[in-house]
């Protein structure tokens, strides 16, 4: 149960009144009835208040059933209408005939200022407090019912001096009659339920006068109104407590994912295998087969590559020639058969899709940007499309294949997906495509990598700019990754499909 759902519920305990006990010794609701009756005809004789044009009496008959006569017309049975059973001691009526409902007047927006200033007053509309005029139609203490919007029939309370628009309904009310309870109950009717069905949902005056109202003895009011005021914080206090849980919840797998992530990078998800070859091996392996490709002319050499290495018990790092100790950047331990690096290290392959927007066409070729793989998967059903001769001049730069991993650089950044198609796409800036050996190095296990704590903070750290935001190439070349060997990767990646199918399931 929803804090608000558990305030709705107390409300509706108290609207039929099961909230605090009767006592026969109040004064019974038919009495009040009577003196508000009463109070309102002086009002018209005095010209303050209009006269009804056809009143309300609602009445107990000696069937014990409830009966009501409008204006001069014969009582009625309305035993069909009334929503629920009430005590003995209390009465319904109608709205009109307990109070008085007055709409505001309508003032022109441009006579309404957003902040207070000196000699204004609050001025009410659909929804509360709209601004501040210089004016007032109104003072005293209101129930206000709002009667214009999405949010027609909530209810607040205005007291002093203030103005009312035409989409504040203000409530009068008679013979001494709680209004802290008044706001409470019409809080517990729902209005909202009454609006018309347009387009700008609307409440009608004569329709809200037409709602039954559950009426208890003054003295249950008084002791309703105090039980609420103890009670219903206890509700908004749980109701803040309930979302969070509810926030945590949702949060919780999700968080969980990451811990679990966390773990597996720092080689504590699964056993080592001493008979593994170690991953200082094979990224001298990686290095060795970049080597001939580069010799081959088939991929450019890395302009500053990077060696990591230890020493002394201490990281070091190889650039350009010079060594300088990292030990500041690295994270955690890790295994002996583990290795740190660079991202840029392990690739053959790092680049982004045109910096230049191509003429689209109704079909062809897919053209995928980063809302096409935010989702963190391959989504072809709302991408752009280029001409066939277009695609083949984009895809000599940068050519996405099978098995390689799109990353997302631009706007949401850090999302890595797999290619897990045969068929021929372009790419658009927004996307990097990272190449590498997938017989040296598991794709899956690269995605959960940079799916990791790791290298998400490291995405944070180094995403830039104002708006759409930016992960450079280089800096993506430059993220610091570790490297296990290539078949305790493959244990990883099987762990996680296992683990991570249990925790959908959360």
């Amino acid at each position: 149960m929803t804090g608000q759902q558990l305030k709705n519920s107390i409300l509706q305990m108290a609207v039929q009144g099961k909230l605090v006990p009767q006592d026969p010794n109040d004064e019974p609701a038919s009495v009040l009835l009577e003196r508000i009756r009463a109070e309102k005809e002086q009002l018209i004789k005095e010209g303050k208040i209009k006269k009804e044009k056809n009143s309300s009496i609602i009445f107990r008959g000696a069937d014990n059933l409830p009966y009501e006569k409008v204006g001069k017309n014969e009582p009625v049975c309305i035993a069909d209408e009334v929503p629920f059973e009430i005590p003995e001691s209390w009465e319904w009526a109608r709205l009109g005939s307990l109070f008085l409902l007055q709409a505001g007047k309508n003032i022109s927006a441009s006579k309404i200022s957003e902040v207070e200033f000196p000699d204004s007053y609050p001025c009410y509309g659909g929804n509360g407090i709209r601004g501040y005029v210089n004016v007032q139609n109104h003072n005293g203490d209101y129930p206000i019912i709002g009667r214009q919007g999405a949010l027609c029939g909530n209810i607040k309370r205005a007291t002093g001096k203030f103005y009312a628009t035409e989409h504040a309904v203000c409530v009068s009310t008679f013979a001494h009659t709680d209004i802290t309870w008044v706001c409470f109950f019409l809080t517990a009717l729902n209005l909202n339920q009454y609006a018309t069905a347009t387009a700008q949902p609307g409440l009608a005056v004569a329709n809200i006068n037409r709602v039954l109202f559950p009426v208890p003895p003054i003295a249950e009011q008084e002791r309703i109104t105090t039980r609420l005021l103890k009670v219903l914080p206890m509700a908004d206090a749980y109701g803040v407590k309930e979302k969070a849980l509810q926030d945590y919840n949702k949060d919780f797998p999700v968080q969980l994912k990451k811990s679990i992530l966390q773990e597996a990078v720092q080689g504590k998800l699964v056993p080592q295998n001493p008979s593994d070859e170690p991953a200082s091996v094979l990224l001298e392996r990686i290095r060795a087969e970049k080597q001939k490709l580069i010799a081959e002319g088939k991929i450019k050499k890395d302009k500053h590559e990077s060696v990591i290495f230890r020493r002394d018990n201490s990281h070091y790092e190889k650039l350009d020639g010079i060594e300088r100790c990292i030990d500041d950047e690295i994270p955690f331990d890790i295994p002996e058969t583990w290795c740190f690096c660079r991202l840029g290290t392990i690739l053959y392959k790092l680049t982004d899709g045109t910096h230049s927007r191509p003429k689209y066409v109704e079909t062809g070729v897919p053209f995928i940007s980063v809302k096409d793989i935010s989702s963190g998967m391959l989504d072809f059903s709302n991408c752009k499309f280029i001409t066939e001769i277009e695609h083949k001049e984009l895809y000599k730069r940068c050519n996405p294949e099978y098995g390689d991993i799109l990353l997302t650089k631009v706007g949401t950044t850090g999302i890595p997906i797999i290619v897990n198609i045969t068929d021929e796409f372009s790419l658009f800036v927004s996307v990097a495509l990272l190449k590498f050996d997938q017989k040296l190095m598991s794709n899956e296990y690269l995605v959960h990598l940079i799916n990791s704590p790791l290298v998400q903070k490291q995405v944070e750290k180094n995403t830039r700019g104002v708006g759409n935001k930016n992960w450079v190439m280089r800096d993506i070349s430059n993220t610091l990754i570790v490297v296990p060997p290539l078949k305790e990767q493959y244990r990883i990646v099987e762990k996680l499909k296992n683990i991570f199918n249990n925790c959908n399931n959360l």
